[in-house]
């Protein structure tokens, strides 16, 4: 039998209100031989998650039933048990729109250099809009949290990174951690313009929070510097410069002396895309 090309893996810990509108998001693909869905019970202790849960394994869906361990733990026994080259988190109370498989494989398939494809998103519940990520940039992802933690990526890269990360002093970042370390590491990123998942918007939803657990202090953001000090320290930032300044001499001076000396022009070469805005 063919081993599916992408695995999408859901955690749920008591939202099983929610996980059908998931699953049934997941089961809209139809080439049904590209994917495998592997969902996690963390432990949940809701009556009604637990039944929903039970109800789809009886199903024959791949439900695993564990302990609560938590996001990052829940995660990466999933993935430890994929079949598949590509890996999708999925949470339990999003949806996937199918466009985002499709693309996301045509794109890893066919760009071996690129690991990590992501996308916009929908914002619906208690919030509407879109949520706009950007294209990769290093330096802002090593301030925040660019990227959503649905992306489609390799399977080397989690491997590579030995997994989510465990042991942070509470959940919430994992995917951001995984990002950096990917990036650290040299895999490549890509981003589609395009609104190809949906995020809902609770009152108790992490997206609420997570801003704060990035702010100098916290103990989240204290765990991301010391483990990667390296590289948030001014010695990667000097050999990050002088790694573009190597590969092109010429076209770096010239940026540097634009945005110094004639920022107008600087601007107007950016705004036609004929310049990064960032060094």
């Amino acid at each position: 039998m063919t081993a599916p090309k992408v695995s999408i893996v859901i955690p749920c810990y008591n939202h099983g209100k929610y996980i059908l509108d998931a699953v049934n998001s997941v089961e809209k693909i139809s080439d049904r031989t590209l994917y495998e869905m592997i969902i996690v019970n963390d432990g949940s202790t809701d009556e009604y998650t637990n039944n929903v849960l039970k109800d789809l394994a009886q199903k024959g869906y791949n439900v695993i039933f564990q302990e609560n361990k938590g996001l990052a733990a829940s995660r990466n026994v999933a993935i430890s048990l994929s079949k598949a080259e590509y890996i999708l988190p999925l949470d339990a109370d999003n949806m996937i729109r199918p466009e985002y498989v499709f693309k996301a494989i045509k794109i890893l398939d066919e760009n071996k250099d690129i690991s990590i494809v992501y996308a916009d998103a929908a914002f619906f519940g208690e919030k509407t809009g879109i949520m706009c990520q950007r294209p990769y940039n290093l330096q802002l992802l090593m301030l925040n949290n660019t990227i959503d933690a649905c992306a489609v990526y390799r399977k080397k890269v989690w491997e590579a990174n030995g997994g989510y990360d465990q042991n942070m002093p509470a959940t919430g970042i994992e995917d951001w951690d995984l990002w950096l370390g990917a990036s650290f590491k040299g895999f490549k990123f890509h981003y589609i313009n395009e609104v190809l998942f949906d995020y809902r918007v609770l009152g108790n939803s992490m997206i609420r929070n997570l801003y704060a657990s990035k702010k100098k202090g916290d103990a989240n953001f204290e765990y991301m510097i010391v483990k990667h000090r390296g590289y948030f320290g001014p010695q990667f930032i000097d050999e990050n410069i002088m790694g573009k300044f190597s590969d092109s001499p010429l076209g770096f001076t010239m940026k540097l002396v634009l945005k110094k000396y004639f920022p107008k022009k600087f601007v107007r070469l950016v705004e036609q895309g004929k310049l990064r805005k960032y060094i």
